[in-house]
């Protein structure tokens, strides 16, 4: 059994490869270089028809056919499912770290992305778009430092939710986020990024 990842080196990719290594599943990486606009050829548009990485495909799906799964939230979720690791399969544990996944996919992502676009403006045309999503995605990161102020992970235990925050988290430096001002987060993300699995998924080539 062997997962193809077709990934980039982005917030969306590395939660994935970070979730595969500490779900110890074998896999082999298919680079998908977005900067060259692969992401738009037929061959990967069958797989992701919304032409985002990431995705994969499963030679040993739930039926044991090959099956292919698009959007970083539903990848997590389906080798959550597929291994019984780091998704509660019930009760209040699984509902937490259902929320905590949501909250990153709806806010903790599409904002600090945002500010990325907007740091690669005209400076004459960013002023307005960079200041609206800067202050969200600071907010945001004041929602997850209070959680963590409650328990030394999101959802109680480890989970998949954990990995899809830490892909965007990752890149806190380039949201000009100092994690200094944020104790809590900085408690986790030090705390996870030492974590050997995390190293390995963050260290995968992509070439």
């Amino acid at each position: 059994m062997m997962i193809q990842l077709y990934t980039w080196d982005t917030p969306n990719g590395r939660k994935i490869s970070v979730a595969l290594e500490e779900m110890g599943l074998p896999y082999r990486i298919e680079p998908v270089d977005i900067t060259k606009g692969r992401q738009f050829e037929p061959d990967f548009l069958r797989l992701s028809p919304n032409n985002r990485i990431p995705a994969i495909v499963d030679s040993e799906g739930p039926d044991g056919e090959p099956i292919s799964v698009f959007e970083s939230g539903a990848i997590l979720v389906y080798l959550a499912e597929k291994t019984g690791l780091f998704l509660p399969a019930g009760g209040r544990g699984r509902v937490q770290a259902m929320e905590w996944l949501m909250w990153q996919m709806g806010g903790f992502g599409p904002m600090p992305g945002q500010v990325h676009h907007f740091l690669g403006v005209d400076e004459k045309d960013r002023a307005y778009g960079l200041e609206r999503y800067q202050k969200e995605t600071r907010r945001l990161y004041g929602v997850l430092d209070r959680r963590l102020g409650e328990g030394e992970f999101v959802a109680g235990a480890l989970s998949i939710a954990d990995f899809a925050i830490l892909g965007w988290a990752w890149r806190h430096a380039r949201h000009r986020v100092d994690l200094a001002d944020h104790p809590n987060v900085k408690r986790w993300y030090e705390a996870l990024m030492a974590r050997p699995a995390v190293q390995r998924g963050f260290a995968v080539a992509l070439s």
